[in-house]
């Protein structure tokens, strides 16, 4: 799935409230956004279209219903995404270490992504 820069800073808005919203508090969340408020039905369609969000029911808005929305793919599954569609895949260990050296994670996130490791290994073992 590819996502366009306005179609990605709508997902950046669901991804980082973490619930769905309906169009207005996705205008009024949207910062720096590129795109005209006039747009945004038809950036939402799109979206649906792509598979990248979902509706998730109704919210009344004065004396109307309005649709509500919300990511159908986490932050991580879109981006892992990007990566199986390009045609030159980046090698793994390279990207990870790519990856470690730009985040600079905590001790925390390190001892995560060990345990993933960990996990991953004991699955392909058994």
């Amino acid at each position: 799935m590819y996502l366009t820069k306005n179609e990605l800073e709508i997902m950046d808005v669901l991804w980082r409230e973490d619930r769905a919203l309906a169009r207005g508090e996705i205008l009024s969340l949207s910062e720096d956004k590129t795109w005209m408020d006039s747009s945004v039905h038809i950036l939402l369609n799109s979206m649906l279209r792509k598979g990248a969000i979902r509706e998730a029911g109704f919210v009344k808005c004065g004396k109307t219903c309005g649709r509500v929305y919300a990511a159908a793919v986490s932050c991580e599954e879109y981006y892992v995404s990007t990566l199986d569609s390009t045609k030159a895949r980046p090698d793994a260990v390279a990207l990870l270490q790519a990856y470690l050296a730009a985040a600079d994670p905590d001790e925390e996130v390190l001892r995560a992504l060990q345990a993933a490791i960990d996990k991953a290994l004991a699955a392909k073992q058994s």
